[in-house]
């Protein structure tokens, strides 16, 4: 089982990046992805979740409307698209697998490797 992340880099405010959370060993769609941000100093934050098959998204209130997550069961991979970033949102962002999209690290029970974003001017 392994969850790979990637995608991050650097921009400035205002810019856009997509991150990828590739599945290897198991079938992604059968499992909810969680997406998980930690900047230096700080508490690992939830950011958004995605269900299993369906695929109903859910967004912490600081990233809605910029943030969307999406799924390509071809490429077992998650994505999290992340538009109109801001400095505030430079982190390590993590993805994570559970059986329930839940807003909590404790509802995931394997956790990939994180990718940086850093906004800055």
């Amino acid at each position: 089982v392994q969850l790979q992340a990637s995608g991050g880099g650097s921009v400035q405010p205002g810019e856009s990046l997509r991150l990828s959370c590739a599945a290897s060993g198991f079938t992604l769609d059968y499992f909810a992805i969680g997406w998980f941000r930690q900047a230096p100093g700080k508490e690992r934050e939830w950011v958004s979740c995605i269900s299993s098959l369906g695929g109903r998204t859910y967004y912490a209130d600081a990233v809605k409307g910029r943030f969307s997550s999406s799924r390509d069961n071809t490429k077992n991979t998650v994505y999290l698209h992340m538009n109109s970033l801001k400095p505030e949102d430079t982190a390590v962002y993590y993805c994570a697998k559970g059986d329930r999209a839940l807003a909590y690290v404790g509802a995931y029970d394997y956790w990939g490797q994180g990718t940086l974003v850093t906004v800055s001017s």
